[in-house]
Formats: structure tokens, sequence, C-alpha cells
């Protein structure tokens, strides 16, 4: 089991953008389909992005598309999360996620998570 660590999280205007990396610090994510949810304050845990091991094919939510964009290199053991024209609705902990089972992108399809990191989107 992989432990995952997030960062690259923070405070940024409304327009800007982000990159959030997720990495294993032991073990390899190579056999893992990867994801990134987030939760914001008052609400349930929603899925914004997934990739699959082949690195090309790719599930966001319909709220990120144009916007967000969901990669990994496998050799650096690390998903990243770039996250461009930020709004303020977007301030939530953001967590990354490691899953073995296909058919879903829900929560319960997914084995290993990291701790999440804050980004924080001001007007």
């Amino acid at each position: 089991q992989a432990p995952l660590v997030e960062s690259g999280g923070g405070l940024v205007q409304a327009g800007g953008s982000l990159r959030l990396s997720c990495t294993a610090s032991s073990g390899t994510i190579s056999e893992y389909r990867m994801a990134w949810f987030r939760q914001a304050p008052g609400k349930e845990r929603e899925f914004v992005a997934a990739i699959w091991r082949d690195g090309y094919t790719t599930v966001y939510a319909d709220s990120m598309k144009g916007r967000f964009t969901i990669s990994r290199d496998n050799a650096k053991n690390t998903v990243y999360l770039q996250m461009n024209s930020l709004k303020p609705e977007d301030t939530a902990v953001y967590s990354c996620a490691a899953g073995l089972k296909l058919g879903s992108v829900a929560p319960q399809f997914f084995d290993y998570w990291g701790q999440g990191t804050q980004v924080t989107v001001s007007s």
C-alpha cells in the first residue's frame, strides 16, 4: 500500500491557476487507476477527475471539463491536476485516490487516499 501525499494547494485569485501533485512515497502507482476528489464545507465529497493506467483514458466531472486536466507520470509515481480558470466555488480540500476496480468513479471504488490539500480561490 503506497502512501499518497498531495501538494500544491494554496490561495489563488479567481481566474488563476494551480497544479496539484499526488505522490506515492513508497510502492508504485503504475497498476492503479488514479483520481482526484474534492470536498467543500457543508458538502459531500465529489468526483473531480480520473485517469487510467494507459495515461490517456480520462474522466472528468462536467463542471471541470475544459478547465482541469489530470495527468500521470508513472516513473515518478506522481499524478497531477492542472487547474485553470479557477472560481471561488472551486474552494475545497482536494484529495487523490488510487484504485483497481473498474466500472465506477465513486469513492468506494478507490482503495487508497491521501490526506488532502486545501485550495482556496478568492474573488
